[in-house]
């Protein structure tokens, strides 16, 4: 069974930096695109950053220049580096991973930016 454990947020002021970590246990196999996603109250979830199999990355617009998705295949973990963070930033932060046949979330972590 695939688990998934993030760790890193927390509050910070308009500006400054976060580190996400997102740990998978229950991985055999190298795990196919891992992901971070987004969401605040009422409004869907969105796409942060993917990192897949090959290394290749996406970046929401939003984000792009100012985010970094980084995985360390050895250690099954995915990394999201968070420079210059705004208010808007604000949310709850989930990792996702594509392991097989299936995918997997993490609870989530709470990240609050404040002016």
């Amino acid at each position: 069974q695939v688990q998934l454990v993030e760790s890193g947020g927390g509050l910070v002021q308009a500006g400054e930096s976060l580190r996400l970590s997102c740990a998978a246990s229950g991985i055999v196999f190298r795990p196919g695109a891992m992901s971070w996603y987004r969401q605040v109250p009422g409004k869907q979830r969105e796409l942060v950053a993917r990192i897949n199999r090959d290394s290749t990355v996406n970046y929401g617009d939003s984000v792009k220049g100012r985010f970094t998705i980084s995985r360390d295949n050895a250690k099954n973990t995915v990394y999201l580096q968070m420079n210059s963070l705004k208010s808007e930033d604000t949310a709850v932060y989930y990792c996702n991973v594509r392991y097989g046949s299936g995918e997997y979330w993490g609870q989530g972590t709470l990240v609050t930016v404040s002016e």
